[in-house]
């Protein structure tokens, strides 16, 4: 009989690849023989074992026999690394518990069709959701989807972003920012407007990870900045990480030696992305202009908004440029998690289905 303690157990190990699999999936196995855990494994780092390579490799021999809790569908295909479907098989497991089935569609069920013509035992959905919000990108592409796309905004109590003159050095507070490099860390890309990279200068990059994670093992995002009008400063903070940027809309000859691509609408820019940079979950840094007009397309699946104890006052510029005249037209937000960060509080929220 499957436990669910072995899948939140495999489920803690996939997390631990969350900032350096990309573009693969985090996944979680155990291998379980007579309720104790013979074989642990994660997959660390894309080209690298999957994880119930590394699991069946600790069980050895006892892993016959056993039962294997993974996070995802063990996949079907050939890659940089063979099936993890037939080596569960080679490795005479009787059992195999899933969270979720892979979209993906090199494996889309196969991984499961495979263990069961070899008499495995399956099981699916043990703790799906939780499993399944390791790789929102990931599931949303491989089922056909554009990028998952979070929308980050900093803000004071009364809504506010910045003074009437740019000014917007601190409003939250140390705890804040370094909170907002973890979803840096788990972006394939950070995009941002030419207006933001002129008043702030901004890295947007991961410098610190408040778990220890070592930064040299962050995949760290691709930088992209919307510059419809060539303003693009040469002495940008950006520029320290020239293969790390991607200009969209900026004349290659303003900015050389930079990957430029042409000025395109937002969801093409999401889909090239995807295409091209095989990028599954974006992150979007940017002022009330940018912001507003992803959220006016539709094309944002999570709002991470981080208020501070302060006021900006009236003058103060708002956190969206959204023009509505109606309560009808509002634009509304499901909230799916409030935190304390230091002294402000992260509110996590999806849009609410229209």
């Amino acid at each position: 009989m499957s436990n669910p303690f072995y899948m939140q157990r495999a489920i803690q190990l996939a997390r631990q690849g969350q900032y350096s699999t990309r573009p693969n999936p985090n996944v979680g196995c155990v291998i379980v023989k007579d309720d104790q855990i013979v074989g642990e494994g994660f997959h660390p780092q894309a080209g690298q074992p999957h994880a119930e390579v590394f699991a069946l490799k600790q069980a050895g021999e006892q892993a016959r026999g056993a039962t294997a809790y993974v996070t995802l569908e063990p996949c079907a295909h050939y890659g940089r690394t063979p099936p993890c479907a037939n080596a569960l098989v080679e490795a005479g497991v009787s059992h195999v518990v899933m969270a979720s089935l892979d979209p993906n569609p090199l494996v889309a069920g196969k991984g499961q069709v495979i263990l069961h013509a070899a008499g495995i035992d399956t099981t699916v959905g043990m703790l799906e959701a939780e499993a399944r919000a390791l790789n929102k990108g990931f599931l949303q592409v491989m089922a056909g989807g554009r990028p998952y796309v979070r929308l980050k905004m900093a803000a004071s109590l009364d809504g506010r972003t910045a003074m009437a003159s740019g000014e917007s050095k601190w409003i939250t507070g140390e705890a804040a920012r370094l909170d907002v490099q973890h979803w840096r860390a788990l972006s394939g890309a950070v995009i941002t407007g030419i207006n933001t990279v002129l008043a702030d200068d901004p890295g947007l990059n991961v410098r610190q990870l408040s778990s220890g994670f070592p930064i040299e093992k962050v995949e760290q995002p691709l930088r992209v900045v919307l510059d419809r009008q060539s303003r693009f400063p040469m002495q940008a903070q950006l520029l320290q990480h020239p293969d790390q940027l991607l200009l969209i809309g900026t004349q290659p000859d303003v900015v050389p030696a930079i990957e430029h691509w042409p000025d395109m609408a937002l969801a093409q820019l999401l889909n090239e992305l995807k295409n091209q940079k095989q990028i599954y979950e974006v992150l979007i840094e940017a002022g009330p202009t940018l912001a507003s007009e992803f959220l006016r397309q539709g094309l944002v699946d999570e709002l991470i908004v981080y208020l501070a104890p302060t006021l900006l006052g009236c003058e103060a510029r708002a956190m969206f440029n959204l023009s509505l005249s109606e309560m009808s037209e509002q634009y509304r937000l499901q909230l799916q998690e409030v935190a304390q960060v230091g002294q402000d509080v992260r509110l996590i929220l999806t849009p609410a289905a229209h």
